[in-house]
């Protein structure tokens, strides 16, 4: 398998191997929900409309991003046309889309949750990344009054900014039952609730709170960061729940990756070096074809 994505978020030179003939009809036997795919001729994936880079995101008209090179791996594998429906217009929008069977596979930045797992199955994790707060430095000092900050975390009873109808909302308040949870449409529109002091702490995984400063170092001025070790957010992809031998297709995909195609924290950073700022533009569905 050509490791496409590995161009995408580490900048290398793709490696070529042999790779197997594309299949345009069903083999003989085949499980029934693979067997759709294949008859269909197109992989329908699920991903959110707002572009997050460097998962996924538009630039120069075309696709771009680490799970979007994930999706084109599995359709070479297929031997099928890709297709990506961006219209879901949240995380959980995408999960809903799989579990009503209008996509094959949710891949979309999605966190892997005990409410999501009610509708769909999930895949093993491509990537884990620890959960994080980007914390108001003065409100912060207000509510601590010379508390160390672990201390203030254990029982924090200020404002929480989180997306909307994503996993955040939910451990947010699993995991601080004691504070206020105000959820926003968008991640940037969190962030500045956070700077402008009306919500006392920002919640999400360690790679969106890092990429903030990294973006403006000078806004450790009035921001801090705080990973929270014991708590971990677990990517993954989402399949419809009667699809069980699709689910073990996707689990042997992300088995059979190379060391050097496993991402982490540092290869998202590196890719973020190379995509476009974030763009409020909600793109059409994409549709690709064989490979």
């Amino acid at each position: 398998m050509v490791a496409g994505w590995l161009v995408a978020w580490a900048g290398s030179a793709t490696l070529a191997l042999a790779q197997p003939q594309p299949q345009s009809q069903p083999q003989p036997g085949a499980p029934a929900d693979i067997a759709r795919i294949v008859a269909r001729g197109t992989l329908v994936v699920a991903m959110r409309a707002e572009d997050t880079p460097p998962f996924f995101y538009q630039r120069d008209g075309q696709l771009q991003g680490v799970e979007v090179e994930m999706a084109r791996a599995l359709a070479r594998e297929l031997g099928v046309a890709l297709r990506v429906d961006r219209s879901p217009t949240s995380f959980n929008a995408v999960v809903d889309a799989v579990a009503r069977g209008q996509a094959d596979l949710g891949l979309s930045k999605l966190s892997r949750t005990l409410a999501r797992a009610r509708v769909v199955r999930f895949s093993d994790p491509y990537l884990s990344l620890r959960h994080a707060l980007l914390l108001h430095r003065e409100s912060l000092a207000r509510l601590a009054r010379g508390r160390p900050v672990p201390q203030v975390l254990r029982s924090f009873d200020g404002s929480i900014g989180v997306i909307a109808k994503s996993s955040f909302a939910d451990f947010a308040r699993r995991h601080f039952p004691r504070a206020t949870v105000r959820e926003f449409g968008t991640w940037e529109a969190v962030v500045a609730a956070v700077r402008q002091g009306q919500v006392m702490a920002a919640y999400r995984d360690e790679f969106e709170i890092k990429r903030v400063l990294r973006a403006d170092p000078g806004a450790a001025l009035v921001l801090r960061t705080v990973t929270l070790e014991d708590l971990e957010d677990t990517l993954a992809m989402a399949v419809h729940p009667a699809d069980v031998h699709w689910l073990a297709f996707v689990n042997q995909f992300l088995a059979q990756r190379g060391r050097s195609e496993r991402l982490d924290i540092d290869a998202l950073l590196r890719a973020l070096e190379e995509a476009p700022p974030l763009a409020a533009v909600v793109p059409a569905p994409v549709q690709e074809g064989k490979r």
